[in-house]
């Protein structure tokens, strides 16, 4: 008769897999467990749901067990039906679902009564998981492994291996995932409900960490090219009309950008993640710089018979406002454009005044060298023989008052050009500084999660 038969027969022909294997009652079955994190295979945020896929070890004493090698060819180790002896009820408390588990219907048995029972599981574990720095979030989750019915005097746990090995090993661990193992705490502690008897509980802390690279590429920088984009749309003239629509173009992109990763971002029903805020304000410094620029235009786009800019808005804003922001050009822009339309006006001056000289001068300095008495009669003389030299001077009166007064117009459209010229830059300079404060803020924060 083969020797693994006849050791089976003899090991199971009287085994009672109902109680447990102790030959004294008091005696307390010790278990040892280990555990390996083999992959990661899913992180459901919405659900509080960690799947992960281990392997897991158990090790105890079945004193039932025993047999002596030399009556058995030296046979020192065999294979044995779970089904047909007693296991420890050592369950997961985090256990939610039941995985798709392969099933291992064999146990190694050793001569001195140890027996061995390794098998792979896919746990799907409850787990409080912080989405608040995603997509640089770490995740902690716990597997407690214990006895469902017996109490720390029948079974008690142990650590199969040291805990500093436990925490670092990423042997068998599939690194090419979304998720990266950054280690595995083991803790014993008893557990116990209303002064009942106690429970061994073994804890194992799977701590997970997101690789941000997919995200930053897809969410983050998008995001951030269009803010740069509308800072640089700063750069166009304030009194184009080209800026407001380069906005609106830069705003509504931005909103289609946001419908297509709605799906991406992790959602909770408790919380929101920073990246999603960070989102919102984007969108709402967008539409800052939109009505901002909505402002200018209106400043630099007065109509006729608007009145003259306020005095104390030119002390505030022409005088103290572009010291205080280093606007060099400003006088130098204001001169040129003083002294055009200085010219402009001496040049009309000079036409109609050839024209509408009372005295009838070609020059109006010969008449002041002359004298009033020489021009008179001439003028006298052509006013009083010709009706229709009357017409065109009144005409040329009003061709004259005309251009006076929209050089006048000319004039306030230039100051209030002027107004949203630097109320532009001090705008933009506000906008830029909140801009690159948050900037600031949020990447500082992401980086001392991501070294954390």
């Amino acid at each position: 008769k083969p020797t693994l038969r006849r050791l089976s027969h003899y090991l199971l022909a009287h085994y009672q897999k109902g109680t447990r294997p102790v030959q004294d009652w008091r005696t307390t079955t010790n278990v040892a467990i280990d555990l390996m994190v083999y992959a990661i295979l899913s992180v459901d945020e919405k659900n509080q749901v960690l799947t992960t896929y281990i392997w897991y070890r158990q090790h105890w004493t079945d004193e039932f067990l025993r047999w002596d090698p030399a009556h058995f060819d030296n046979l020192t180790q065999i294979s044995l039906p779970a089904e047909s002896i007693w296991v420890p009820d050592i369950l997961i408390n985090e256990f939610v679902d039941v995985g798709k588990s392969p099933h291992l219907p064999y146990v190694y048995v050793g001569h001195r009564g140890e027996v061995q029972n390794l098998k792979p599981i896919q746990v799907m574990t409850a787990c409080s998981l912080d989405i608040y720095n995603f997509p640089f979030d770490v995740q902690n989750c716990s597997l407690t492994f214990t006895s469902w019915l017996h109490h720390i005097r029948d079974i008690n746990l142990s650590l199969w291996r040291q805990p500093e090995q436990v925490k670092f090993d990423r042997s068998v661990f599939m690194n090419q995932g979304e998720w990266e193992l950054l280690y595995v705490l083991s803790r014993f502690q008893e557990f116990s409900v209303k002064s009942s008897d106690s429970y061994a509980e073994m804890k194992f802390y799977v701590v997970i960490r997101r690789r941000p690279l997919f995200y930053t590429v897809n969410l983050l920088l998008p995001s951030i090219f269009l803010m740069v984009m509308d800072i640089v749309g700063f750069y166009l003239p304030p009194n184009s009309g080209e800026r407001v629509s380069f906005k609106i173009t830069l705003l509504l992109g931005y909103s289609v950008f946001l419908i297509i990763v709605s799906d991406t971002l992790p959602a909770t029903a408790v919380g929101t993640p920073l990246i999603g805020i960070y989102f919102v304000v984007c969108m709402a410094l967008l539409v800052i710089s939109l009505m901002e620029t909505i402002l200018i235009v209106c400043v630099v786009h007065k109509q006729d018979l608007q009145p003259h800019v306020p005095n104390w808005v030119k002390r505030l804003l022409l005088e103290r406002a572009t010291v205080l922001l280093c606007i060099q050009d400003r006088k130098k822009f204001s001169q040129s454009r003083t002294q055009s339309s200085d010219i402009s006006r001496q040049v009309e001056n000079n036409d109609s005044t050839a024209k509408l000289n009372h005295y009838g001068c070609e020059d109006p300095r010969e008449c002041e060298m002359a004298g009033g008495a020489r021009c008179a009669p001439a003028f006298t003389g052509q006013a009083e023989g010709s009706p229709l030299m009357h017409g065109v001077l009144r005409e040329i009166t009003a061709i004259r008052q005309f251009l006076e007064k929209r050089e006048e117009f000319r004039d306030v459209a230039r100051e209030w050009l002027q107004v949203g010229y630097v109320l532009d830059v001090l705008l933009f300079r506000a906008y830029l500084a909140a801009v690159l404060a948050y900037g600031i803020t949020l990447g500082t924060l992401w980086s001392v999660w991501w070294d954390a």
